[in-house]
C-alpha cells in the first residue's frame, strides 16, 4: 500500500500512481465476496441466505462471461497498456484466480457442510441419491424413465463422433464406459437440461432415512438421478465412472455499429452466436475427475489450468434461487409490502370512460405536480402506484398529446410498455428509444421494440457509439392556451419487476427549465440535434463530467475559505481515475467526502497524505442498493443530483446519461436524511480500508442496529411492523469468522 512516506513531500506526490488505484476487477470480487458474507452470516434467514448463494454464483457466471472474457481477448490480443492499478490483462488474470479460488472454495465448503445440514434441520432434506431408501430410487427411477430419459441426447466422442459443442453455462456429465467385447474405453457427454428442474421433489415424507425428523421438502438433484440411471443411455456398455463438469463461455456481443446498415439487424445476428457462446474463458468440474479426463476436457475446450475451478459437491449453485419459491416465510426475510406517498395517495383514483378515457378529476396527479414535486423511493414506494400511474394516466388523459420515454431494461410482462401501446393507439405521439445493446436484455428489447413498432409508436434504438442509459419520461399536455411538460427522472429502470428488489430513486415533477432541457435532449437522441448546452439538465458525454469536475473544484475552494468542504456520493460504482484524481486533491484541501459505493470502488480511503478525509462504505442487503446521488454543501447552498450515471468512465464518456438538480427544499432534506440513514448503518454498511479490504459494521453491546433499509421500510409504513411470522435465525455456531 503507497502512502504520503513514500514520497519526500506534499508537492512531490504523484497523484496517478498506480499504488492509489485499486483494480477495478479485484474489487468487484471483494463486493460478491460481501455477497457471499450475507449467505454465511447467521443472521440472514436460511432461504434467504440460499438466495446469496446463488446471487454470488450468477454473478460470476456474468463476470467471467464478459469481464474475464474481455480480459482473454486482450491477452491473447498482446495488449500490453496497463490500467490505472499498474496491471496488465495477465496480471489481472492471475490477480482474479488467486483471490477467487478461496472464495469459491468458501462457498461449496460452506453449503456442502453447514447450509445443508441447516437446511435438513429445518424439514428442507436435499439427498444424494446415494442416501435415497429403495422406495425413493424407484420413484426417481420412474421419473428418469418418463420424464428425463425421452429428452436426453448422449454424444460420443470417437473418430466418427467429433468431440460436441458445449453449451454456454451448460452442466454435463463425462461419461467413461468400456465395450465388453473390444474391452475398448469410450468418452461420451450427457448434457443435463435446463428444461427440467435442478432438484427433483420426492412425494415421501414419511420417509424411512430421515429417522422421524420434520419434512417440508423432500428432492434429489436431477443430474443425480440421470447418473444412476446411465445403463440406460447405454444399453450393452459398461459404465465406469461418471464426473460432472460446467462451462463458462464469451457471450459479450460484438457489433460494429458504424459498419452496420442494420443496427437492429447486425445484433440479432450476433445474439445467434451468443445462443451458442464464444470461446470457453472457465471450466468447473468435479473435483475427484481424473486427470485423463480432465485433461481431455481441457484440450478439447482450449482451457489453461487457470481456467479450471475444482468444485466439492454440486455445481451450479445459482440454482439454489429455486428454493426461494418454497412457501415457507419463517426461513425468509419478512414480506415488504411497498406503499404510496401520501401525496400520491390522498388523490382522487383515476376513472376512465366506456372508450378507455381518462375522466377529469378534482385531483389527479397532474395536478399535484403542478403545485409540488415528487420524490419516489422504491422499493420503498410503490412503483405501480407512482411511475406506473405518472405513465397510465398520460396515456389515457385527452389532453396529453405526447409521451416521449427512454427504455434500457423493462420486464417480459411490462405493464409500461402496455401503456404506451395504449397511448399510441389513443392518438397520442409516443417516441421510445429503446436502447437494443443493454447487456443480456437485447433480444429482450428487440421483441418489444418490434411490438411497440406494430402499434403506431415511433421507436429509436439508440446512438451509434453510445448506449442510452438514462432512465427518463417527458409527458406534453395541452392546458387550456399552453403547453405544459411533466416529466420523470429517475436512477432505476422502467421495470416493476426490479422495482421490488432494487433502491431507487425519481424525481416527478413539472418544472418548466427541466421539462424543456428533456425536450431538447429527445431531439438530440432521436434526431440530427447537436444539442452542448442545457440549463439545468446534467448529460453524458456533453456536460456531466464538466459538472462534477466543476463542483468537487469549488468544494475545494470554499473549504481554502474556511467555508468548509463537503461531499456526500452514491453510486454503484467507482472507477474513473480523472475523477478520483480529484477526490484525492479535495481531500488534501480538507474537503470531507464521505462515499456510499456498493460495487467496484477503484479509489483508496485513508491514505495519510492523500485520502485520510475520504471515508468509503458500502451496503448489502436485503434490496440491491441501486440510487445515485451526489451531494455538495457548495457553501451552504447546497446542491443535490440525482439521476443515472455511476462515476465510471463508460457512464460518463459513452453513454447517454441523465442527472437532474432537486430544487425543492422537502425533497432536499429527503435526500440528505437519506444519505445521513446511509452513513449511520450499523447492520448493513461495510467499512473499505486503504487496502481494499472490507469490514463490517455491527453493533456494539447495548447499541441499538440501525439497518438503512429496514429503516426507510419503517419509515415509509409510519411505524414499526414486527413480522407476519417469527424469522428463523440459523444457528451461531454456524458463522463464519472472517
Amino acid at each position: 500500500m503507497a502512502t504520503a512516506e513514500r514520497h519526500s513531500g506534499k508537492a512531490a506526490l504523484d497523484l496517478s500512481d498506480p499504488h492509489y488505484y485499486i483494480s477495478r476487477e479485484i474489487s468487484w470480487l471483494e463486493f460478491n465476496r460481501r455477497v457471499l458474507h450475507e449467505a454465511l452470516d447467521e443472521r440472514t434467514p436460511l432461504l434467504e441466505a440460499l438466495k446469496f448463494l446463488a446471487i454470488f454464483s450468477t454473478n460470476l457466471d456474468e463476470y467471467f462471461m464478459v469481464r474475464v472474457a474481455a480480459l482473454k481477448q486482450q491477452l491473447e490480443a498482446q495488449v500490453t497498456k496497463r490500467s490505472p492499478d499498474g496491471l496488465s490483462p495477465g496480471d489481472h488474470l492471475s490477480a482474479i484466480s488467486a483471490t477467487l479460488r478461496p472464495m469459491v472454495e468458501e462457498q461449496h465448503q460452506s453449503f456442502t457442510h453447514d447450509l445443508r445440514q441447516q437446511m435438513a434441520d429445518q424439514g428442507i432434506w436435499l439427498l444424494d441419491h446415494t442416501d435415497l431408501t429403495e422406495a425413493q430410487q424407484i420413484y426417481c427411477r420412474d421419473y428418469f424413465d418418463e420424464q428425463i430419459f425421452p429428452v436426453l441426447t448422449p454424444l460420443a466422442v470417437d473418430p466418427g463422433h467429433p468431440f460436441p459443442y458445449i453449451s454456454n453455462l451448460s452442466l454435463n456429465l463425462a461419461v467413461v464406459v468400456q465395450d465388453p467385447r473390444t474391452q475398448q474405453t469410450h468418452f461420451a457427454r450427457v448434457k443435463v437440461p435446463r428444461v427440467l428442474p435442478r432438484f427433483i421433489p420426492i412425494p415421501n415424507p414419511e420417509a424411512e432415512n430421515l429417522k422421524d425428523s420434520p419434512c417440508r421438502w423432500l428432492g434429489v438433484p436431477l443430474e443425480q438421478v440421470i447418473a444412476a440411471n446411465l445403463t440406460t443411455l447405454f444399453p450393452g456398455m459398461v459404465v465406469q465412472e461418471h464426473y460432472g463438469f460446467r462451462i463458462t463461455r464469451n457471450a459479450d456481443l460484438a457489433v460494429e455499429e458504424d459498419e452496420a446498415d442494420d443496427l437492429m439487424l447486425a445484433i440479432e445476428q450476433e445474439l445467434r452466436k451468443r445462443r451458442r457462446g464464444g470461446s470457453a474463458v472457465r471450466m468447473e468440474i468435479q473435483r475427484d475427475t481424473p486427470g485423463p479426463v480432465r485433461a481431455m476436457l481441457m484440450e478439447e475446450l482450449a482451457l489453461a489450468e487457470t481456467d479450471v475451478y475444482d468444485i466439492d459437491g454440486l455445481i451450479g449453485l445459482g440454482d439454489l434461487m429455486t428454493f426461494m419459491a418454497l412457501p415457507l416465510p419463517d426461513l425468509k426475510a419478512p414480506v415488504w409490502t411497498a406503499t404510496v406517498p401520501p401525496a400520491i395517495e390522498n388523490l382522487s383514483p383515476p376513472r376512465v370512460d366506456a372508450d378507455d378515457t381518462a375522466l377529469e378529476t378534482a385531483e389527479d396527479l397532474f395536478s399535484l405536480l403542478r403545485r409540488q414535486d415528487q420524490l419516489v423511493h422504491h422499493p420503498y414506494h410503490s412503483f405501480s402506484a407512482t411511475v406506473q400511474r405518472f405513465i397510465t394516466q398520460a396515456a389515457h388523459d385527452p389532453q396529453v398529446l405526447a409521451i416521449k420515454m427512454t427504455l434500457y431494461r423493462t420486464s417480459g410482462d411490462s405493464p409500461i410498455v402496455s401503456s404506451l401501446i395504449s397511448a399510441a393507439e389513443n392518438g397520442k405521439q409516443v417516441t421510445v428509444l429503446v436502447e437494443i445493446k443493454a447487456r443480456f436484455d437485447e433480444e429482450n428489447n428487440i421483441n418489444w421494440a418490434r411490438k411497440l413498432e406494430q402499434s403506431g409508436v415511433h421507436v429509436v434504438y439508440g446512438l451509434v457509439g453510445l448506449k442510452t442509459h438514462c432512465k427518463v419520461t417527458l409527458v406534453v399536455r395541452r392546458e387550456g392556451q399552453q403547453i405544459r411538460r411533466y416529466y420523470h427522472v429517475g436512477t432505476g429502470n422502467y421495470n416493476p419487476k426490479t422495482a421490488r428488489l432494487y433502491t431507487d430513486l425519481g424525481l416527478l415533477s413539472a418544472q418548466d427549465d427541466i421539462g424543456a432541457d428533456i425536450s431538447d435532449l429527445f431531439n438530440y437522441l432521436t434526431g440530427y440535434s447537436r444539442q452542448q448546452v442545457y440549463r439545468q439538465l446534467l448529460v453524458a458525454p456533453l456536460t456531466l463530467r464538466q459538472r462534477l469536475v466543476d463542483l468537487i473544484k469549488q468544494e475545494m475552494a470554499f473549504q481554502t475559505k474556511g467555508k468548509g468542504g463537503r461531499i456526500i456520493a452514491k453510486m454503484n460504482s467507482l472507477v474513473d481515475p480523472a475523477l478520483i484524481t480529484l477526490l484525492y486533491q479535495a481531500s488534501q484541501a480538507g474537503v470531507a467526502i464521505d462515499l456510499i459505493v456498493r460495487g467496484i470502488c477503484c479509489l483508496r480511503p485513508g491514505i495519510p497524505g492523500v485520502s485520510d478525509n475520504i471515508r468509503v462504505i458500502s451496503i448489502v442487503g436485503q434490496f440491491l442498493e441501486h440510487s445515485r446521488v451526489l451531494y455538495f454543501q457548495h457553501g451552504g447552498q447546497e446542491t443535490f443530483l440525482l439521476g443515472s450515471a455511476d462515476l465510471m468512465p463508460r457512464n460518463l464518456d459513452r453513454r447517454v446519461e441523465v442527472m437532474v438538480p432537486i430544487a425543492e427544499p422537502a425533497l432536499r432534506a429527503e435526500l440528505k436524511a437519506i444519505l445521513n440513514l446511509c452513513l449511520e448503518d450499523n447492520r448493513q454498511a461495510w467499512d473499505m480500508a486503504a487496502d481494499g479490504s472490507y469490514h463490517q459494521r455491527r453493533p456494539g453491546d447495548g447499541e441499538v442496529a440501525r439497518s438503512t433499509q429496514v429503516q426507510l421500510m419503517a419509515q415509509a409504513s409510519s411505524a414499526l411492523a414486527a413480522p407476519t411470522a417469527p424469522v428463523k435465525h440459523r444457528s451461531a455456531k454456524s458463522r463464519k469468522q472472517r
